[in-house]
C-alpha cells in the first residue's frame, strides 16, 4: 500500500492540503502554540529517543547512521508505528518536526521509513 505523507515544518502555516497534522517530535516547538499548530496528534512517542536525538545533533555527517539507528527504534516501537499507519490509511499524513534542517530531520527519516525506502 502507498501511503500519502508529505513532511513539513511545524512553523509553516497549516493548510488543508496538509491532511492529518502529526507532530513527530517528543519535545513541543519553541514559539508555537497548541492552538496554532493545528494538530490531529501530537505522537511524541513516536520521535527517536533522546539519547539517539542527541547523539545525531543535526549533523548531516551523522545522517546516514542516524536513520540506521532510528528504523531499529521505529521497529520496537510497534504500537506507535501502528497508530501512524491506521491515520494514512485514512488518507494524507503530513508529518510536521520543528528542526531547522529541512532534509535530515526524524520526520524525513520517518516517511522513509513508512514508505518502505
Amino acid at each position: 500500500m502507498t501511503f500519502d505523507i508529505a513532511v513539513k515544518r511545524i512553523y509553516e502555516a497549516p493548510e488543508k492540503a496538509d491532511g492529518q497534522r502529526v507532530l513527530v517530535d517528543r519535545l513541543w516547538p519553541r514559539g508555537v502554540s497548541k492552538k496554532d499548530a493545528e494538530l490531529t496528534l501530537w505522537l511524541k512517542e513516536i520521535g527517536p529517543t533522546d539519547e539517539l536525538r542527541k547523539w545525531f545533533g543535526h549533523e548531516p555527517e551523522r545522517w546516514a547512521e542516524f536513520q540506521k539507528r532510528y528504523r531499529a527504534e521505529l521497529d520496537a516501537n510497534e504500537e506507535a508505528v501502528a497508530q501512524l499507519r491506521g491515520l494514512l490509511r485514512e488518507g494524507k499524513v503530513t508529518l510536521l518536526y520543528g528542526a531547522h534542517d529541512e532534509a535530515h530531520n526524524n520526520a524525513v527519516a520517518l516517511a522513509g521509513y513508512l514508505r518502505g525506502v
